[in-house]
């Protein structure tokens, strides 16, 4: 029985480009949803169109090896060809480029690696490819799936982050709020990949991150790094999933994995470039006073981040509830595209995020698991609004407990709804 369809953003943005000459290529996390979208956009071009995977060796090998002959039986014949996989070949942005410069197909690739894919293709592909990232869900796409009449209500009401300090928040009623708060729980706590949304119970879905986790280091670590003995780099993914939120140690990360300094800002490099963690910069103007060096760590799954650590739990029954909610707000951020830095000063005051809007603005969002009146004028809030008062300051609440309807105010957003 095949599976239900999960309904992705991007899929419309590629239907855009449908008939332009430039190559489109998706890259992302292995098992976010590549190939099935490819499949999806395949499907009314099939009459025109091929549908090719990498992981077949005889079509690989065919790639690598004889171009021309792949040419004759897999380009010419075709309007549209796909190539998924696209990471197993080598040389592949070269051996593209000569298709491109003889043919006239429009080429469609994925791949799970930005470090094979986007590097190796594009230095090759300038001005010839467009690049999409291809993430696990974001809470509007799993919340569509879950429950569509409650996503339409969502939807409504939802405003632009653009818009905060220019539109108000729109009421929610407590039912409303209290749905909308289970899905998101469900969603923090077991993540966006889509099998996992599928799925229809726990056990199944620890199941799924388990072998999202075992499938990672036997193709992307090996593959690329090379290791034979992933150990090191296991101890420290978890030193590292045990300090989402927080400014990395990297001295106590080299301690708890035995890897050295330069190795372990290496791997980090690798996490990034392989869709496991997402590294946050500070943001500053005065050198002498706020953090300017150390990143903070996130991971881009809060779902595969919970299987590494092996905690389950739901937020009301956690000690680390707040850093979790923090991670899941830099997740939503990342998959829509927008540019966010955290601030911090040496006396420890901290914004969790200064978020990059474009053309000059910006706004700071700190991410509560239950707001209280008292964190307008909290240490942290003060000495932010005093040293940056260009920079409108927001609270984002997971918990939302009151009689009426919210928002509490017009500078406290709901957190499912940023």
């Amino acid at each position: 029985m095949k599976e239900p369809y999960i309904t992705r953003k991007l899929e419309n943005t590629i239907l855009r480009y449908l008939n332009t000459p430039e190559i489109i290529a998706i890259v992302g996390p292995r098992q976010s949803g590549k190939t099935t979208l490819l499949e999806r956009v395949f499907e009314p071009l099939k009459k025109q169109a091929v549908f090719l995977t990498f992981e077949d060796k005889k079509t690989l090998d065919l790639f690598v090896h004889n171009i021309d002959e792949f040419i004759e039986l897999y380009i010419k014949p075709y309007k549209y060809v796909f190539l998924d996989e696209f990471q197993y070949a080598k040389k592949g942005g070269k051996l593209l480029k000569y298709i491109i410069d003889t043919q006239k197909s429009k080429i469609f690739i994925s791949g799970s690696s930005s470090i094979e894919l986007t590097v190796q293709a594009v230095k090759y592909l300038t001005g010839r490819i467009f690049v999409f990232s291809l993430f696990p869900l974001d809470f509007e796409e799993y919340l569509r799936f879950k429950n569509p009449n409650l996503f339409t209500l969502y939807s409504k009401r939802k405003i632009a982050l653009s818009d905060y300090g220019l539109k108000p928040f729109s009421a929610i009623s407590e039912n409303i709020v209290e749905q909308i708060q289970n899905h998101y729980q469900d969603y923090v706590i077991y993540g966006g990949y889509p099998r996992v949304a599928l799925a229809t119970n726990s056990d199944e879905k620890k199941t799924i991150l388990q072998n999202i986790y075992n499938t990672y280091f036997l193709r992307e670590v090996k593959d690329i790094l090379g290791l034979v003995d992933d150990y090191k780099l296991t101890q420290m993914i978890k030193a590292l999933a045990l300090q989402i939120g927080s400014l990395i140690q990297y001295r106590e990360i080299s301690d708890v994995s035995e890897l050295s300094f330069q190795t372990v800002k290496g791997y980090l490099n690798f996490l990034q470039k392989t869709f496991v963690a997402i590294l946050v910069k500070p943001y500053f103007k005065n050198k002498r006073t706020e953090i300017v060096k150390n990143p903070k760590i996130y991971f881009f799954d809060t779902g595969l981040r919970n299987y590494i650590v092996d905690d389950f739990r739901k937020i009301g029954d956690r000690t680390d509830s707040g850093f979790l909610l923090e991670n899941s707000v830099a997740m939503q951020l990342t998959k829509q595209e927008i540019s966010f830095k955290f601030w911090r000063t040496k006396q420890k005051s901290e914004v969790d995020f200064v978020l990059d809007l474009g053309e000059r603005k910006k706004l700071a969002l700190e991410v509560k698991k239950s707001f209280r009146d008292g964190d307008f004028n909290s240490k942290s809030a003060r000495d932010f609004k005093a040293q940056h008062l260009e920079v409108s300051l927001f609270f984002g609440s997971y918990e939302q407990k009151s009689e009426k309807p919210k928002p509490i105010s017009l500078n406290v957003v709901f957190l499912p709804m940023i």
